[in-house]
Order: structure tokens, then C-alpha cells, then sequence
């Protein structure tokens, strides 16, 4: 990958406030690689430019890494904190997760085997042993997680009825959008509450982008 995008993804990261060390940096930019490469193969994503991986893909999946670090300080201290990053896809935002936010274990399900066998070798050439792609349905997993995040999966009443019985007790749920999804929010039923909707705004990229945080109500 060439200087000009490394530089690029240092100062959005710098943009977002995120502290990346050399380490994290080289491992964005490792993944960036790794992407295109296994993506001329698997079709992993849409996206083909390095310069639109890292806006559309990296940027864009960097800018919700502050709102999760926030909300993990925000835990008790004690065992490390699980996530579920659902229909992962490529790894994102799942993958960038793990290389930010190394003191949390995350897993990324795809029901496509060849997306979660990418995970598994990101894993591996990447050095991240808090990283695990999983080949299964969501609705099928018997684990549970702290924080269940998607970005761009499903609509939020699908995406909270697939994966309800992965949230750990007092878990939450992490959805990635673009524009506020006004109707989807409405559209949930009164077992989940829409606690937080928080705007993002992602470097390089004139687009809308939110987290819509969620909890399960009993």
C-alpha cells in the first residue's frame, strides 16, 4: 500500500480523536492488503480502489471505534469483553474492532464460508489473537456477547430478532447506519429500546453515518 494512504489514515485517525501506535497503524494497512488481495478472488466487497477501501471501508469503519471504546470503559473491569460482529462480510467493521480495541475478544459470523475462512486468515497474517471468523447463521450460536455490532447487515427489527439470544446478560446491540433510520426504529417492537442514536461523521467522506445503540427489554 503507498505512503499517500497510510498518511491518509493517520490523519483520520488523528480526525477521530482515535491514539493509534505504529503497530495498529501497520496492521490497518496490512488488512487494507490483505482485503484486495483475497477480494480479486472471494468478491468480499463491491469496493475494488484502494483509496475507496480506505474512506468507504477503514475511515468509515475507524469513526465508530471511539463511540465503542466509550462504551467499554464504561463496563465493570474484570473478564475480557466479548463482541459478535454480524454478517462481517469483508471484517468490517469487525476486524478494525480487534486491531483498536485489543483487550476485547471478537468473533465475525458470515453465513458464506468463504468470508469467515478470510477472517480466520486476517487472524493469523495480521498477529491478532482476539480475532475469529465464525461459518454459521447468527440465530445458530450458542455463545454469548457483551456487544452484538453490524454495519450495513439487515434492517434493525431483523438484524435484533436474529441475534436476541447471543446478548450476554445486560448486553447490548451496536448497529452501524448510514442516514438515521427513522422507520426501521419505529418498526422495532417495545422489546427493545433505542437508548442512544449517535452521529458520525467519517473523514474524507460527505456521507451520513450513525450507531444506533439498542438493549433488549424483558
Amino acid at each position: 500500500m503507498s505512503e499517500a494512504l497510510t498518511i491518509q489514515l493517520r490523519d483520520g485517525a488523528r480526525e477521530l480523536a482515535l491514539e493509534l501506535d505504529e503497530q495498529q497503524v501497520t496492521q490497518l494497512m496490512e488488512f487494507l492488503a490483505v482485503l484486495q488481495k483475497w477480494n480479486k478472488v472471494y468478491n468480499l466487497t463491491s469496493v475494488r480502489d484502494p483509496q475507496e477501501m480506505l474512506t468507504h471501508h477503514l475511515l468509515d469503519s475507524l469513526a465508530a471505534v471511539k463511540p465503542l471504546q466509550r462504551y467499554l470503559a464504561s463496563l465493570p473491569h474484570g473478564q475480557r469483553e466479548r463482541l459478535l460482529d454480524v454478517g462481517s462480510g469483508g471484517g468490517l467493521p469487525g476486524v478494525v474492532f480487534a486491531i483498536c480495541c485489543p483487550q476485547l475478544d471478537v468473533s465475525c459470523v458470515d453465513t458464506v464460508a468463504k468470508k469467515a475462512a478470510f477472517i480466520n486468515q486476517a487472524a493469523a497474517t495480521l498477529r491478532l489473537p482476539n480475532l475469529h471468523g465464525l461459518h454459521a447463521r447468527v440465530e445458530t450460536l450458542t455463545q454469548k456477547f457483551d456487544v452484538v455490532s453490524c454495519r450495513a447487515f439487515a434492517s434493525l427489527v431483523d438484524f435484533t430478532h436474529w441475534s436476541r439470544d447471543t446478548l450476554a446478560e445486560h448486553g447490548i446491540w451496536f448497529a452501524m447506519k448510514g442516514k438515521r433510520p427513522d422507520e426501521e426504529m419505529a418498526a422495532l417492537g417495545h422489546d427493545v429500546d433505542v437508548f442512544h442514536v449517535e452521529q458520525l461523521q467519517v473523514p474524507a467522506l460527505d456521507a451520513d453515518r450513525c450507531i444506533v445503540w439498542m438493549r433488549p427489554v424483558a
